[in-house]
């Protein structure tokens, strides 16, 4: 049974694509912006270095852990009143941050802003895909995904300038009126819809995912600091993955399950899911890796380090348009893999970029990596919601999201820890074992001042071990990347097999060349 609407007029589609844009603009400056304004924040509410952590951690667990629940509540309960209810929460919770009287205030405020951007996510998301058909449906979902793309990568840029001039709790005025506007053009344009066979939301199903995620992604962010084998990083893997198993039987249980594991069947679907977290190993720890390492130790000012970072995200104002429009022409699956396969070719000549090379030898590279991954930066959440009954398009945008949010924060955390292993393994060839863990800490951190004071460690041997240590990372990410972009051409370049696979409409035109 497929729900029948009215069908807007452009304008009324062009004012609902700009809402959801608005708000998408909006979520990456709240994960961006308090990373720069860390140090003032610090300053001014206090606070030990792990809650401190938390100030960045806290949005990164309840917004990818809370997606997919989201999602399914769209599904049941309206996406238009979802995404209004989280978008209006969103903007009341940013407001209330700036005037945040303490640490752990700032913190759990930051939690609760986290859950109120994963409704308006999924639920804009959701309301989206049933207002446009087939290649306007990719169209609009490039646009959707430069402005996340922007958001993300220049959020440090503008957030740098704002506490420059005004402040850190400044960077939250740009939040709020962002969601402002997207609240006003949601509530007059946005046109209620849901799936008309839901029953509600998959409560256990719901709980117990969002735990396990929980889980998970909290035990990989204490890994890095206590170490993999610590007691209560142990325990919080091993309840994260009953979880997922107890989810697992319950899904295969329930009659309107939350997330229908028979869709993991299909080459298709497995392929979308790897190519929403390609984006958090190619692209976004390189937005957390690279200015510490410009300007922690290469020792650049953090003017220039900004500047040279604008080589990295200026491709994403673009390009993720063009893809959408490139779909005329090409199947979006050829897109993003060469997209992919671009993208690792830049990692690769970045490998090539000794620490203190010139500043056009690093941003040339750069360049490349960032004109990659926008191609299927654009394309991604329409390929999401093109593997599945439209009626679903609710937990398809939840289960991508999730994947894609869940990426980067694992992979943060996960490509830190390997930076850390590579550079003590150079630095325990020359210098004392006992030392080579500490220092190798500190230089991921960009303190090399401190690392440099530990015995039996020279500034030249530090500098040499973390840029051998950083090159053969750009190297191991370059080889994930190649292997997702094969797995992209493999999977998502194929027809759905009929009788066997959801084929829902427009999918033809999406999946396969056009004259």
């Amino acid at each position: 049974m497929t729900q029948t609407i009215t069908r807007p007029s452009t304008a009324r589609q062009a004012l609902v694509l700009l809402s959801v844009c608005l708000a998408a603009a909006a979520m990456p400056l709240t994960f961006t912006g308090p990373a720069v304004a860390l140090p003032a924040i610090g300053k001014t509410l206090g606070g030990s270095p792990i809650a401190l952590n938390w100030v960045t951690n806290a949005f990164m667990l309840t917004f990818g852990s809370s997606l997919m629940a989201a999602g399914g509540l769209a599904d049941a309960y309206g996406r238009k009143r979802l995404f209004l209810i989280g978008v209006g929460a969103f903007g009341m919770i940013s407001a209330a941050l700036a005037v945040a009287p303490d640490i752990l205030w700032f913190d759990l405020g930051r939690a609760a802003q986290g859950i109120a951007a994963a409704a308006a996510f999924s639920g804009g998301m959701a309301a989206l895909a049933q207002e446009f058909e087939g290649r306007a449906r990719i169209r609009a979902f490039s646009i959707v995904g430069t402005s996340f793309g922007v958001g993300l990568a220049f959020g440090p840029i503008a957030s740098g300038l704002m506490i420059d001039a005004f402040g850190w709790r400044s960077i939250f005025g740009l939040v709020v009126v962002l969601a402002a506007l997207a609240l006003a053009l949601g509530a007059r344009f946005l046109r209620e819809t849901r799936d008309p066979d839901a029953t509600g939301l998959d409560w256990p199903g719901a709980l117990s995912f969002t735990l396990a995620l929980a889980l998970f992604t909290y035990g990989v962010l204490l890994a890095p600091e206590r170490g993999w084998a610590e007691p209560t990083v142990m325990t919080l893997l091993a309840g994260s993955a009953a979880l997922f198993i107890a989810f697992g039987v319950i899904e295969r249980r329930v009659a309107r399950p939350m997330l229908d594991l028979t869709l993991f069947r299909y080459p298709r679907f497995v392929g979308v899911q790897l190519l929403a977290a390609a984006p958090a190993y190619a692209f976004v720890v390189l937005l957390i890796l690279l200015p510490v390492r410009f300007i922690g130790i290469e020792g650049l000012s953090e003017i220039a380090a900004g500047r040279l970072m604008i080589a990295l995200s200026a491709p994403l104002l673009a390009l993720p348009f063009a893809a959408g429009l490139l779909t005329r022409w090409f199947a979006p699956a050829a897109i993003c893999g060469v997209g992919l396969l671009i993208c690792a070719v830049g990692l690769f000549w970045l490998s090539r970029m000794p620490l203190g090379s010139e500043t056009m030898g690093v941003a040339m590279p750069m360049a490349l990596i960032g004109i990659g991954i926008s191609l299927p930066w654009g394309l991604m959440d329409g390929l999401a919601v093109s593997v599945v009954p439209k009626e679903r398009a609710g937990m398809a945008t939840g289960i991508f999201s999730t994947t894609r949010v869940a990426g980067e924060g694992v992979a943060l955390a996960v490509v830190s820890a390997v930076l850390s292993a590579l550079t003590a393994g150079h630095l325990a060839v020359g210098a004392a074992a006992a030392h080579a863990g500490p220092a190798a800490q500190l230089l991921v951190t960009g303190d090399i001042v401190a690392a440099a004071a530990l015995p039996l460690m020279s500034r030249a041997a530090l500098m040499q071990s973390y840029g051998d240590a950083f090159a053969t990372l750009l190297l191991m990410l370059c080889a994930i990347t190649i292997l997702t972009a094969i797995v992209v051409f493999a999977f998502l370049g194929r027809r759905a097999e009929t009788g066997t696979e959801p084929v829902v409409e427009g999918e033809e035109r999406l999946c396969t060349s056009q004259a």
